[in-house]
């Protein structure tokens, strides 16, 4: 891996409304050009919209899908790419060949190539389907990098692939924080009228972002995925009202021991900046113990128990239900 600079984006998108969303992508890729930056990441689905789509038919989803590569905003990512110089992330819906819609993530790359990763335990909608593939990668600036989108960054067992497969960087895209979740201490709803408000009382909002139902959720578990890989993990997010959810935003890049390079707790859209260096790979706590593995204790780590159940099942039951 070379030395590069990377930034991770947090913005609040419009629920469908691809002309604006794109718009926000087109002014921070003009702000993260005229900052250097080799590698820009922003949030999942923040093309399309995210949580609004959980409400949709089907035929509203595939209004809402796009091709890749092929597509207008895959496209317009590559002329970005092209133009600057960085490789570019963003999220959307894709409708495949076989008409089959995913949660899917495109980087477009100033060479004009690009990858696609397809969300492995995707929940937003019925309507919607899993990936089956790991993403794993090299981009022109020199480092290799793997590609996990939200839920799926939950599972060490993806994120351990990830390494497996040579990845150096880990992208790691989001709509996450402020979410009702089955789990009693799992983040939980952020007052709608705080993010109103937010101009007038920063203190206020800022403080949920940075607590139980943000940051420190995300401290629990977030760092580990880092430090236990040997990985940079650069984490973008949406922030703002998502339907009927507040986002925390808490954009932030990781360094491989799982120390924060740079982050933001502001209730705005925003922007972070670290530089990326290479020698802090070199003998990794993670690195090191992944060295130490006996594959042949771990059979039982992809032999079913009988306990699996549905992404959406897990995301969506009260125990009580």
């Amino acid at each position: 891996m070379k030395n590069l600079r990377a930034a991770a984006v947090q913005f609040n998108h419009g629920p469908g409304d691809k002309v604006y969303n794109m718009g926000r992508i087109r002014a921070f890729t003009a702000e993260a050009h005229q900052q250097d930056i080799d590698l820009l990441v922003f949030p999942e689905m923040c093309i399309t919209g995210y949580w609004h789509v959980r409400k949709l038919s089907r035929e509203e989803i595939q209004e809402l899908a796009e091709p890749v590569p092929s597509g207008p905003s895959t496209q317009e990512l590559l002329s970005l790419a092209a133009s600057t110089g960085m490789t570019i992330g963003a999220g959307l819906i894709e409708q495949a060949d076989d008409g089959t819609l995913y949660n899917t993530y495109v980087v477009a790359m100033p060479n004009g190539e690009i990858a696609r990763h397809r969300k492995l335990h995707c929940f937003i909608s019925e309507h919607m389907a899993s990936g089956d593939e790991y993403t794993v990668f090299d981009i022109p600036q020199g480092a290799r990098v793997g590609l996990l989108i939200c839920y799926d960054n939950n599972l060490g067992e993806n994120v351990r692939i990830t390494a497996l497969m040579g990845a150096e960087i880990l992208l790691a895209p989001h709509q996450t924080g402020g979410c009702d979740t089955p789990s009693p201490r799992c983040m939980g709803p952020v007052d709608l009228s705080l993010w109103d408000n937010r101009l007038e009382n920063p203190e206020a909002i800022e403080a949920e972002f940075r607590g139980p139902k943000g940051r420190d959720w995300l401290m629990h578990w977030l760092p580990a995925r880092a430090h236990d890989n040997g990985l940079f993990l650069i984490f973008s997010n949406g922030v703002g009202v998502d339907d009927d959810e507040v986002r925390t935003g808490n954009a932030m890049i990781l360094d491989p021991y799982g120390d924060i390079l740079a982050e933001t707790w502001r209730a705005q859209d925003d922007i972070v900046i670290a530089d990326l260096d290479p020698q802090l790979l070199l003998n990794s706590t993670g690195r090191r113990w992944i060295k130490s593995r006996r594959p042949e204790l771990y059979r039982m780590l992809s032999t079913p128990t009988g306990k699996e159940e549905d992404t959406r099942k897990v995301r969506f039951e009260r125990p009580s239900e």
